[in-house]
């Protein structure tokens, strides 16, 4: 930054990332650092008392944005942070060993260098969390991820439905760790929720855990049809009681997919595990989470309800793709003062 303007703005950010933590930090470790989740034995118990009001959860929400409006320096610095916290996905039919590679020079690279320097953030060496792809693509992914720490996650046990047989479910996950995944992101099936059958969704999320071994599990509990915010609480309750060590609102693939009431439902059923177990279980937010603004409510909303141990990446997550190109965008206006076109931050 040449400028008189922009050197404050340069020092600023490097103060907002100090004051932060945001990137980098080693007082965090970033990379499954605490203890897995165990699991618990199954109780009734444990979900009895769950009632959820939807207008209460609907105020909280609605005051996110106009509480803690984060501008200028802090929103940069903030951005960065974002990024850091991004699982970079594609999950589409028309997916090629190419454009697999593409996004994961994009996991390594998510920002230009010539933005790295004007920001004054090379030494950071930013990346993604993680890159997440169907099983049959983990052998590119892996290869053109070698070298860096980027995670590498599949989606897995008859994802987005779930509604293979349970064994061909079973060997989806074995394949998929044994092709260098170490994040496997699970789908319930929804029926056990909507029956509320609780002891059968407890069982299956117990046995996709095994199954895992060491690789993470991410549950993707497809909110959108669960019914209704006590079903999505109780069934975020069940699968950490059974050992998930992320819960995850979508696929992706529904018709309503992230959105903020559901997550500040599973977000505070999380508090109450920690609060019982003291076991810190993730949350991954998926499925039309595409720009900074609603990245940043989601953060503000984490940090309010879990504090800032969960605002990394062992701890939280979007599970996004074109996120990446509108942070980028952004953070090019921070530098430049213009907002420059969208084809100049293309992910794969």
């Amino acid at each position: 930054m040449n400028t008189n303007k922009n050197s404050t703005k340069d020092e600023k950010l490097q103060d907002d990332k100090k004051v932060l933590n945001l990137v980098g930090s080693n007082e965090v470790e970033t990379n499954h650092s605490d203890l897995r989740n165990p699991g618990i034995e199954f109780s009734l118990d444990f979900i009895s008392s769950i009632s959820v009001n939807r207008s209460a959860v609907e105020r909280r929400c609605a005051n996110y944005g106009p509480r803690r409006s984060i501008k200028k320096d802090n929103q940069a610095a903030w951005l960065l942070k974002a990024i850091n916290l991004i699982d970079l996905t594609t999950l589409s039919g028309d997916d090629t060993v190419a454009r697999v590679r593409r996004l994961c020079s994009k996991a390594r690279q998510p920002i230009s260098l010539n933005l790295e320097k004007n920001l004054g953030v090379e030494s950071l060496n930013i990346s993604v969390a993680a890159v997440c792809v169907y099983h049959d693509m983990l052998s590119a992914a892996n290869e053109a991820l070698r070298g860096s720490k980027i995670n590498l996650a599949a989606v897995s046990t008859g994802f987005p439905a779930g509604l293979s047989p349970l064994p061909l479910r079973l060997q989806e996950i074995e394949y998929s760790v044994d092709s260098g995944a170490n994040e496997i992101d699970i789908v319930i099936s929804r029926r056990h929720v909507l029956e509320g059958n609780w002891k059968a969704l407890y069982e299956e999320v117990k046995m996709f855990r095994d199954k895992c071994g060491d690789a993470h599990m991410k549950t993707i509990l497809a909110t959108g049809e669960l019914g209704n915010l006590t079903n999505i609480a109780k069934a975020s309750q069940i699968c950490m009681m059974a050992g998930a060590d992320f819960i995850k609102t979508s696929t992706g693939k529904e018709p309503v997919n992230a959105t903020l009431p559901v997550s500040l439902v599973m977000v505070r059923m999380i508090r109450e595990y920690f609060n019982k177990t003291g076991i810190k279980v993730g949350f991954k937010a998926a499925g039309g989470i595409s720009d900074t603004k609603t990245a940043l409510l989601y953060m503000t909303m984490i940090k309010e309800e879990l504090g800032r141990r969960w605002l990394e990446p062992d701890l939280f997550r979007f599970g996004a793709s074109s996120l990446l190109s509108d942070i980028e965008r952004q953070l090019d206006h921070f530098s430049t003062g213009f907002y420059s076109s969208s084809y100049r931050h293309p992910l794969a």
